[in-house]
Order: C-alpha cells, then sequence, then structure tokens
C-alpha cells in the first residue's frame, strides 16, 4: 500500500464547536499526518497523509465530525506528492 496527500475542506457549522480538536484526536488515532486549521470562509482546511484506506475512514468520520458540528460539506483532492508530515497538528493561522 502507498501513502498519499488528501487536501480536504470542511463546510457548515465546523468553527467554535471543537472541530478542529476531535479531528485532531479522530487523525492521531488513525494513524495520519498532517494539519487542520480555520479558514477565514467559515470552512476548515485539512492536509492529510496516509494509507487510502485510512483516509477514507477519516473523510467518512468528517461528515460528521464534533459532536456539536453540523458539516454540510467535504469536499477533497488527492496527491500522490506526500509533504512528509511527522505528527497531525492544529494551526491557529487563519
Amino acid at each position: 500500500m502507498k501513502k498519499v496527500h488528501y487536501s480536504i475542506v470542511v463546510s457548515g457549522k465546523v468553527q467554535g464547536v471543537w472541530f478542529r480538536k476531535y479531528t485532531k484526536n479522530k487523525a492521531d488515532a488513525l494513524g495520519i499526518k498532517g494539519f487542520v486549521k480555520n479558514e477565514r470562509n467559515g470552512s476548515v482546511y485539512i492536509a492529510a497523509e496516509g494509507y487510502t484506506a485510512v483516509l477514507q475512514e477519516f473523510i467518512n468520520w468528517l461528515h460528521t465530525g464534533s459532536p456539536l458540528s453540523k458539516v454540510s460539506n467535504v469536499s477533497f483532492d488527492v496527491d500522490a506528492t506526500l509533504k512528509g508530515y511527522s505528527e497531525f497538528s492544529i494551526r491557529r493561522d487563519v
């Protein structure tokens, strides 16, 4: 199996509802590397690297997200070029 890079955008009520924290916890549990950050337009951006099957499980989870979130859309692009993240982090820069 080969690792891939996903660029993910999650829309809906995903800011101010602990979405990034729950996303980090799920990524850590699945062994996914990368980061999550809030965007100015109210969405959340996620860079995620791992095996395709694991990333698909992560995408499925993102449709639900944190208990207080209301996810309306999850979109992603797949890139074979890895960035080489060593952990999954929460970025606070918007």
